[in-house]
């Protein structure tokens, strides 16, 4: 005995349902940039993909672009990059981020580095065990680890690792660690 079309149609739907809740919970998920806390490396408007899979297996890397849950308010996300690893000791000063009193050259950064509320000063912090450090590219416009309502983001707060810009069209690009960054 056949089934009905309209059994099947609910079928497909349901698996499709399903399939795509999975992929959204484990996998990979779209990401609305809002605002402009990352230029000049992204956009206000630009969708990425984010790879929620890669962080079960290996753990970030300086200078990745992640999303993570806004530890003010986890149901916002945020994205910014990872420049502090656990254990690193973090300064900023004259303009500049140092890692581990290593000055650090940031040529895709937009403008230079300064503490919380345009101070000249940041620091010396330590990233704790399990957490990380992340600034926007946009350092005079970015609500980041400088700012107590983020801080440290804690490994379980992030969601994943951005890999590329699929819209608009014409800005798909992949996202790479910037050249000659410290690991």
């Amino acid at each position: 005995m056949a089934k009905s079309a309209i059994r099947e149609y609910i079928e497909a739907l349901v698996i499709a349902v399903v399939l795509a809740l999975f992929i959204i919970t484990f996998i990979a998920q779209s990401f609305l940039v809002q605002g402009s806390s990352m230029e000049p490396s992204l956009h206000d408007g630009q969708r990425l993909m984010v790879d929620k899979l890669t962080y079960r297996f290996v753990e970030p890397k300086r200078g990745e672009v992640v999303v993570f849950r806004y530890p003010a308010n986890r149901r916002r996300k945020f994205i910014k990059r990872i420049v502090g690893l656990p254990g690193d000791e973090i300064l900023i000063r004259n303009g500049y981020l140092y890692i581990n009193g290593q000055r650090i050259e940031e040529p895709f950064v937009n403008g230079p580095t300064y503490g919380p509320y345009s101070t000249p000063a940041f620091g010396p912090v330590v990233v704790p065990e399990d957490s990380f450090f992340v600034l926007g590219d946009n350092r005079r416009n970015s609500d980041d680890s400088r700012y107590p309502d983020v801080g440290f983001v804690h490994r379980t707060d992030i969601v994943g690792l951005a890999r590329f810009v699929y819209w608009p069209i014409t800005q798909i690009q992949s996202l790479r660690l910037p050249a000659g960054y410290p690991q």
